[in-house]
């Protein structure tokens, strides 16, 4: 795989989100791996095998079956290995306890589902460019929340 290949996994159980989130990455201009998951458990089962690839940005669903976003996040934040992650929150809720409960544990940014699928590409071109350095050194709530 190129150097300059993103590695991008999307957990999402709505299969019609996952359908246009993979048609959005495929029209951004950067080199990017997508790996889907249908739910949480999907997700940590492959990011805790030996000797995985570990993607460079997980963008995680809150409201799945079977395991939830939020506790994927404990689990990624708990785990040696996958500690660093960049973790972008992908969900519909705008729920400002949703905002705050995903803040506090941890993760990186959080993007509300767009309505419109160039608003969607503009949401996950934003992410893949953000300078990820300065973002998490400067974190704080103003910029945790993606706004299109």
């Amino acid at each position: 795989m190129p150097l300059n290949t993103l590695n991008i996994a999307l957990a999402d159980d709505d299969e019609d989100d996952r359908t246009l989130f993979k048609e959005a990455m495929n029209e951004i201009k950067i080199k990017t791996k997508l790996s889907l998951f249908n739910n949480g458990k999907e997700l940590m089962d492959y990011l805790t095998l030996p000797n995985v690839i570990l993607p460079e940005i997980v963008f995680l669903d809150l409201n799945m079956p079977i395991k939830n976003g939020m506790q994927c996040l404990h689990e990624i934040r708990n785990h040696p290995r996958l500690h660093d992650l960049l973790v972008a929150i992908y969900s519909t809720s705008s729920s400002e306890a949703d905002i705050e409960e995903t803040f506090v544990n941890g993760a990186n940014i959080y993007i509300n589902k767009p309505n419109s699928f160039g608003d969607l590409k503009q949401a996950i071109e934003k992410v893949l460019q953000l300078n990820w350095q300065y973002h998490t050194s400067a974190l704080n709530k103003d910029n945790f929340l993606l706004r299109i």
